[in-house]
């Protein structure tokens, strides 16, 4: 029989290896499962006896040296769609024929350039090696985040796949348990729990793989996790500790080019060939290769602040408000006035009073008057407008230029 025979028997399971077609005009390879009886329906009894047998699955992931077949057992994990680019020419440039890469590189990347492409090179050559969780975000849109995950499926193929957040939290992972990258679209995961999770996946090598209807079964992890969100403050919750997160702040792409997907992807064979012979910008310095240093970002410095100072981006927000309203250089008031403002202005918090009297004491270091004095009292009516009433209190005194400047290290 000189065809290539499309199906194979996994231990006792029959499966077909069939071409599935996709809206971009290609096919992808996939496998499913497939009656026996159907098989020698429509081939013959003696054709079955010619199905290549194995003993079971396993998911051993390689770019450069991928193998099928394995001591006996299947490769579950896929053959990349691209394979690098032979340059004859060694005196070639290494980025004349990738201008659309490199340049969409350093978009995403900036300042960090090396990086990423030292991040893209591991991910090729290295699948195995613990990466830190790669986060993209920006408020304003059309910025080629999504574009880059694109790209990235193109390049790893079935290898990648994407999920919404809320399948992260279900716990059934069959679908993605065994993939390179797993990228999520949109995220916002306000509870600490998915953080926690997050952070033990990108630093284990085992996972229970569970599927409806079937046991948990234990496997080799090494899945990478790529997060895009148009929230930059609070997309998901993490601490000032935190190491294992790279966040980049993605700029909006200033000219728009329809086909600029189809470039990228044009480009994929050179682009490959470009990272394998460029050598590594970085040594390996932590278990997630970059040490946290080179991965501490602003985006990251400012996504950590507004998680673990939120009474104090709360309180900033409400007085940038009350002198961005009035012409007044500066604003008495006791703890209770701005614990009243708060609860009108963002109306479901959690904090007292005596957080906000801690947080101006010890953060900002202020001293209330020595006796009880009149001032002017503000609070928020109905409308959302500030209006004054004379009080008597001990109360402190915060400067305009004061709230102005931590507004704008806070947005900044």
């Amino acid at each position: 029989m000189s065809e290539k025979i499309p199906y194979l028997r996994v231990g006792t399971t029959y499966y077909k290896t069939i071409e599935k077609p996709l809206i971009s005009g290609d096919k992808i390879s996939i496998l499913v499962r497939w009656n026996r009886e159907t098989i020698v329906s429509d081939h013959g009894k003696t054709y079955v006896s010619q199905v290549p047998k194995y003993d079971g699955f396993c998911c051993i992931p390689s770019h450069l040296n991928y193998q099928q077949i394995i001591d006996g057992f299947y490769n579950i994990y896929n053959e990349i769609p691209y394979l690098p680019d032979k340059v004859k020419n060694e005196k070639r440039k290494g980025t004349e024929e990738i201008p659309f890469s490199i340049g969409f590189m350093k978009h995403i990347f900036g300042e960090q350039l090396e990086l990423g492409l030292d991040y893209l090179k591991i991910l090729l050559e290295s699948p195995t090696q613990m990466l830190p969780i790669l986060c993209l975000v920006s408020k304003e849109r059309a910025t080629g985040k999504s574009t880059f995950i694109k790209w990235l499926k193109e390049i790893f193929g079935l290898n990648m796949t994407y999920i919404k957040g809320d399948s992260f939290s279900s716990q059934f992972n069959a679908d993605w348990a065994a993939m390179l990258i797993v990228a999520i679209d949109e995220v916002f995961f306000d509870k600490k729990e998915i953080t926690e999770r997050l952070k033990y996946l990108s630093t284990t090598n085992k996972d229970k793989v569970e599927a409806k209807g079937k046991d948990r079964e234990e496997i080799d992890f090494f899945a990478k996790f790529i997060l895009c969100s148009n929230n930059e403050d609070n997309f998901i919750q993490i601490d000032e500790n935190e190491i294992r997160f790279w966040i980049i702040k993605v700029k909006p792409i200033q000219t728009e080019n329809t086909e600029f997907l189809h470039n990228l992807i044009k480009e994929i064979p050179h682009f490959l060939s470009y990272l394998i012979k460029r050598p590594f910008h970085t040594q390996k310095q932590t278990r997630m290769w970059f040490s946290h240093s080179e991965i501490r970002t602003k985006a990251l410095q400012k996504l950590v602040w507004k998680n673990n100072n939120k009474l104090e981006s709360k309180i900033i927000e409400l007085l940038y408000e009350f002198f961005e309203s009035t012409e007044d250089d500066a604003i008495q008031f006791i703890p209770q006035d701005v614990f009243s403002m708060l609860g009108k202005m963002f109306r479901n918090h959690y904090w007292t009073v005596n957080d906000v009297r801690k947080l101006l004491k010890e953060n900002w270091k202020l001293e209330p008057q020595k006796n009880s004095l009149s001032y002017t009292k503000y609070d928020i009516d109905y409308s959302g407008s500030f209006y004054g009433q004379s009080k008597t209190g001990r109360y402190f005194t915060l400067e305009r230029n004061f709230i102005l400047q931590k507004f704008d290290e806070m947005m900044n």
